[in-house]
């Protein structure tokens, strides 16, 4: 989904620049507008998201120039999301956040991560998809 309220409550501050990535025809149909807002189709799995993440953001953060990234690192991209309506692995997401922490740390930008998202019936397998983000993040942090 989009991160519509990280949006409209930075909406008209020119000290902070937002990012998102999401399904285009995700919820909700009206979305308040990011800084840089990349729409995917529906379906997109591991390397296709990978392949538009690489693109967009070390251009956006080149040009943000952030002191601090905040990184909402939701789990409803995953294939198994109810709501999420994209299809990335458990690896997928892993790669993403690697990516994420890989691209902080080149540009010297601190980074904290909060977690998001996550829909279905198995509160269990979300939940070890949230913790997997932190380890993923820790690991990419060390190395």
């Amino acid at each position: 989904t989009k991160g519509d309220g990280t949006a409209r409550l930075t909406a008209g501050c020119p000290a902070v620049t937002t990012f998102s990535m999401h399904g285009e025809h995700n919820f909700p149909a009206r979305t308040a507008v990011s800084s840089h807002d990349v729409a995917l189709p529906d379906g997109v799995g591991d390397d296709g998201y990978l392949s538009v993440l690489e693109e967009h953001l070390p251009e956006a953060i080149d040009r943000a120039r952030p002191s601090l990234i905040l990184y909402q690192a939701g789990v409803d991209p995953h294939r198994n999301d109810r709501f999420g309506r994209l299809a990335l692995s458990d690896e997928g997401l892993a790669a993403r956040d690697r990516f994420v922490m890989a691209a902080a740390r080149k540009h010297g930008t601190p980074l904290a991560s909060v977690l998001g998202g996550g829909y279905g019936a198995d509160a269990r397998m979300i939940a070890q998809r949230h913790a997997a983000t932190v380890f993923a993040l820790a690991a990419a942090n060390t190395g």
